[in-house]
């Protein structure tokens, strides 16, 4: 005989409250990922603004060596284009002294020529002329 039972399959439900819990951590978690995100960002971008002032600094900081180097060999050329006038008016000054005195001795020579020409011809103009010698012979 077969079983005149039916079979029947129980089952049971049970219904347990589902709470759901919702966290903030996961929240927290996204927000601090976002600000170090975000100072990444802005220390990449802020050091790219350094470097470009660091190289504006040191350009400027080039130029004003030149401009300073510049200046100090101009102040040199100066300084040695007014020690070579200086020479070339001291050296003018001695050369234009010892012409004075070479022209000075010049004319005190000329001076004293003429002074002894004039007095050789005084001389000259106050000598009697000397007799001249006679032929004559003295009677014996």
């Amino acid at each position: 005989m077969p079983n005149d039972r039916e079979y029947v399959e129980r089952t049971t439900v049970r219904e347990t409250p589902v709470t759901e819990r919702s966290s903030a951590a996961g929240w927290w978690i996204a927000a601090i990922v976002a600000i170090i995100a975000v100072a990444g960002l802005l220390f990449v971008f802020g050091n790219q603004n350094s470097q470009d002032e660091l190289q504006a600094a040191r350009d400027q900081g080039a130029a004003q060596a030149s401009l300073s180097a510049a200046a100090t060999e101009a102040q040199r050329a100066a300084a040695q284009a007014s020690q070579s006038a200086q020479s070339a008016v001291d050296s003018t000054a001695r050369a234009s002294h010892r012409a004075a005195e070479s022209a000075q001795n010049a004319a005190n020579q000329t001076a004293k020529s003429a002074q002894d020409a004039g007095d050789a011809a005084r001389d000259a103009s106050a000598t009697e002329a000397a007799p001249a010698p006679t032929t004559e012979q003295p009677a014996q």
